[in-house]
């Protein structure tokens, strides 16, 4: 019988993870016993996706606010520092802000407006139509945004960041002045000691405010990127892909992760005789229509994956195909028209015309974003997801 089933998601829940845990064996123990509870096989190509928070805990890769601050001092003197163009959330940058006013004297505050880098918004733009302004060149201060504009309540959480911000500062001892404006150079107007708290802008933003004067510029990424007084860290990232723990604690984004990867596609190599590849996978990239939030706050997807997981997809529309192609077929010709044609398309179909309005993106970036969608973000348990048929295609 054909087969009539494409690509299968299934979340795979597990035990929770403590830190020491063997994190590999417990995802193979996990998608072993899911497979023999709900009756399905596991195939070569078959993906096992583990979500970084479970191997981060499993590495015991944690930090404290006293942790943060201690570096925090050590780079920037304890004095008054910029603080500039944080993404605006409780869970992914408020208790590292806390441990950077803890290692200073003053922060100069700077938001981008209307919305931080991942899409949460301060304001809508037509309100700044509206006003007349232009966040291009107009720098505000907190007292001129409130005029213009109220509270800044977030459309999901209801919670002003600006206010919360300020007062998390505050109580830690630290004094604090809140901008707003795009231009990171602003910043130099009231100090040449800068973090720069952007993701994926970050190394054009150090560029910048170092051609302009800037005289001790790190980016997030360049903190804790080795342990300070016991703490974990990581080399590549540093802070960048953290979230809150506790409120005295953060766990960082997992370090070393290729052996993991490694070691799970071998013991189920071992244990099954299939070649499954294997992903470890954060924030997915995808944009929500109502708040315009575009998710992807971690630095990466995927920190790491196996290499049938390296490159990007490489699909024909099928749609284009039956509409032009082969437009004067209908039934089973059309079919197998289409199927001979999926069998002996190029290789690389970059820039051909059958292939528009397919999606042009990295393969762990597609799976990693399907797989945090299907694990979500709270209660369902299943910190592991197994795809199945994800490189299928119509002749399969």
């Amino acid at each position: 019988m054909e087969r009539l089933v494409g690509t299968v998601s299934r979340g795979i829940r597990a035990p929770i993870i403590r830190e020491g845990d063997d994190i590999s064996k417990i995802v193979v123990d996990s998608v072993l016993s899911a497979a023999e509870s709900s009756g399905f096989q596991i195939h070569d190509q078959d993906i096992i996706a583990v979500t970084e928070a479970v191997v981060a805990r499993a590495q015991g890769n944690y930090a404290t606010v006293q942790q943060i601050a201690q570096d925090i001092k050590s780079k920037f003197g304890g004095e008054t520092m910029g603080v500039i163009f944080p993404i605006l959330s409780r869970n992914r940058f408020a208790m590292c802000l806390k441990g950077i006013a803890m290692g200073a004297k003053k922060i100069v505050l700077m938001l981008s407006y209307p919305s931080d880098e991942v899409g949460n918004h301060l304001v809508d733009l037509d309100a700044l139509d509206e006003k007349g302004i232009n966040p291009w060149t107009d720098v505000l201060t907190e007292e001129r945004f409130h005029q213009l504009f109220g509270p800044a309540r977030h459309t999901f959480t209801g919670v002003d960041y600006i206010a919360y911000y300020k007062e998390l500062i505050q109580s830690c001892g630290c004094e604090v002045e809140v901008i707003l404006a795009n231009d990171c150079r602003t910043i130099l107007d009231y100090t040449k000691k800068v973090l720069c708290c952007d993701i994926h802008t970050r190394a054009r933003t150090k560029r910048l405010l170092q051609k302009a004067g800037a005289e001790t510029v790190y980016c997030l990424d360049e903190i804790l990127t080795q342990p300070v007084d016991g703490s974990g860290c990581n080399e590549q990232f540093g802070l960048l892909g953290s979230n809150k723990a506790t409120e005295e604690r953060v766990k960082l984004f997992p370090r070393n992760c290729a052996p993991v990867v490694e070691s799970i596609q071998k013991q189920m190599k071992e244990r099954t005789g299939k070649h499954v590849e294997v992903m470890i996978y954060g924030d997915g990239a995808f944009k929500d229509p109502v708040g315009k939030i575009w998710e992807l706050a971690d630095p990466v997807v995927a920190p790491a994956y196996t290499a049938g997981l390296e490159g990007q997809p490489n699909e024909v529309k099928l749609k284009y195909l039956a509409d032009n192609d082969f437009a004067d077929l209908e039934g089973q010709e059309l079919k197998d028209a289409i199927s001979d044609y999926i069998r002996h398309k190029d290789a690389d179909l970059t820039g051909k015309m059958v292939s528009q309005g397919t999606t042009p993106r990295r393969l762990t970036d597609l799976v990693g974003s399907l797989c945090d969608l299907t694990s979500g973000s709270g209660d369902k348990g299943t910190p592991i997801v197994l795809v199945q048929g994800y490189f299928d295609n119509y002749t399969k």
